[in-house]
């Protein structure tokens, strides 16, 4: 990392705190310790740690913001691997080192920054082994007025907003000699503030999922069975599970609509049509004369097995079966399983998950939904697929009762807030120790429960049909204005530095 020359040893090493201080800061701002103007302060500190360094410098600090960053906000993988948790937060931080480098020390830095870093989100999202959204800054925004902006451009929005107004603030708070540089500065923190707001207000007055006509309500039951965290499916027995959502789902009174169960809460030693398991969901579903949609997990062979959310009719018969798309490496697979094999004991993922197709819509007498299975909640694309092929209400069944702590359930909360504000949907979030939730198409929190404990969340979800303009465009409008944020300014800079040289060198 390269050093500012004519500063003492200590000034040197304060300056190599800034962006990992602000990394830090960015993290905390996450649940469950979350306050979101401090992922704004995190960025604003990595911003200001970029000024006047050469690309090694803006790579080092970058890299320094990242390592801040999820060191924090992935601290639940301490939990599975010490050095797994490592490397991921290591490979995670190498975006922003990337991004930081890329952010040129001139003219338009302001937007630059904010278009690298927006990139850099957008490609944990894709890779590796198929993106690692968990961790990212946009998931400490639902407490702020950014999170709106989710139905302009989905989570990558409010990421771009968030370390745009983070840039902004480390421009209005720069100082540099001279007149010119410090009133351009000033000009583009006031363009940026501006940006921000406008977008704000724009999503605010923005469709939100109402949509025109009669609204269809469904009176929906969320049974969560209880039990103890922090333990894998290796070491609860597959029938304890199951009969705690029996029992619970017992509890459900009264006429509903669709009783939903959690991922995987029937996992079966064989074929699941034709089980016994089978013949209780359909009691269940008859008895009830509702929907009912539960996780079921059977094997494929000895080396595989499928994840899959199941729908009953109020008649008991099978009418809807989706396969979870998006896998958990190193949870639900392994990648490259013959490599890692020598690294690490595999023998908590003996199964791969086969992989599902589809938009994760399904259509059932109690209405259509789109499914989201736990992992996948934090792809906004996911949650766009299910919607735009005709779910009106999202459900996500989930199972987090291998975390020990609350970090990773209550950053699944933020995402399915999140996925409600892209959406303009309802989002019906069912876990078999918690969290389970009932959102609405704002985003708020209407009825959550505790972690652990047993409960039968009830509640009467309108079926929306509208559409958010991030429903209708997606990502790629952010994705395009990130890459001009960050282009022109490199443009300019690449000019600027080429008439420099052409002014310096000598006269033939």
């Amino acid at each position: 990392m390269s050093r500012p020359t004519g500063r003492s040893r200590p000034a040197r090493a304060l300056l190599l705190l800034v962006p990992l201080l602000g990394g830090a800061l960015a993290g905390v701002s996450l649940p469950p310790l979350g306050w979101w103007p401090l992922g704004i302060l995190g960025v604003a500190a990595a911003a200001a740690s970029l000024e006047g360094r050469r690309p090694l410098g803006r790579l080092g600090a970058g890299m320094l913001f990242g390592v801040g960053q999820f060191f924090v906000s992935v601290a639940w993988a301490l939990q599975f691997n010490v050095a797994g948790y490592v490397v991921l937060s290591l490979v995670e931080a190498l975006f922003f080192a990337v991004a930081a480098a890329l952010v040129p020390d001139r003219a338009g830095r302001l937007a630059a920054l904010a278009g690298a870093f927006t990139l850099a989100e957008w490609a944990r999202e894709q890779w590796p082994f198929g993106g690692m959204p968990l961790g990212g800054v946009a998931l400490g925004q639902l407490g702020g007025p950014l999170a709106v902006t989710g139905r302009l451009g989905g989570s990558l929005l409010v990421a771009g907003c968030t370390f745009l107004a983070g840039a902004v603030v480390a421009n209005a708070l720069s100082w540099r000699r001279g007149p010119q540089v410090g009133a351009r500065r000033g000009w583009e923190a006031v363009g940026g503030f501006v940006l921000v707001v406008g977008l704000v207000l724009w999503a605010t007055l923005s469709p939100d999922g109402s949509g025109p006509g009669t609204v269809r309500l469904a009176r929906a039951a969320l049974v969560q069975g209880g039990g103890r965290r922090g333990l894998s499916q290796l070491q609860v027995p597959p029938s304890v599970v199951f009969r705690a959502a029996v029992r619970e789902t017992a509890r459900v009174h009264g006429a509903v609509d669709l009783v939903v169960w959690p991922e995987d809460v029937v996992a079966e030693n064989g074929p699941f049509r034709g089980s016994s398991d089978e013949a209780t969901l359909e009691s269940i579903a008859r008895s009830h004369r509702a929907t009912l949609v539960a996780g079921v997990t059977e094997p494929v062979g000895r080396t595989r097995f499928r994840n899959e959310i199941v729908a009953f009719s109020p008649a008991g018969r099978l009418v809807a079966v989706f396969e979870k798309v998006h896998r958990v490496p190193f949870g639900e697979y392994v990648p490259l399983r013959s490599f890692f094999s020598h690294l690490a004991n595999l023998s908590a993922v003996p199964r791969d998950a086969i992989p599902g197709t589809g938009s994760g819509m399904i259509a059932t007498p109690a209405g259509r939904f789109a499914v989201l299975v736990s992992y996948e909640v934090f792809f906004a694309d996911r949650g766009r697929s299910g919607v735009r092929a005709g779910g009106d209400v999202i459900l996500v069944p989930t199972n987090t009762s291998s975390y020990a702590n609350d970090q990773a359930p209550a950053q699944e909360i933020s995402a399915s807030r999140l996925q409600a504000i892209e959406e303009g949907r309802y989002v019906l979030q069912v876990a078999p120790t918690g969290y389970s939730a009932v959102i609405d198409q704002d985003g708020d929190v209407l009825r959550q429960s505790r972690l652990s404990a047993p409960d039968v969340i009830e509640a009467t979800v309108p079926e929306l049909t509208g559409a958010t303009i991030f429903e209708r465009f997606g990502q790629l409008p952010v994705v395009v204005l990130g890459a001009v944020g960050l282009l022109v300014p490199l443009g300019l800079s690449l000019r600027e530095w080429r008439l420099r040289r052409r002014r310096s060198s000598p006269s033939p």
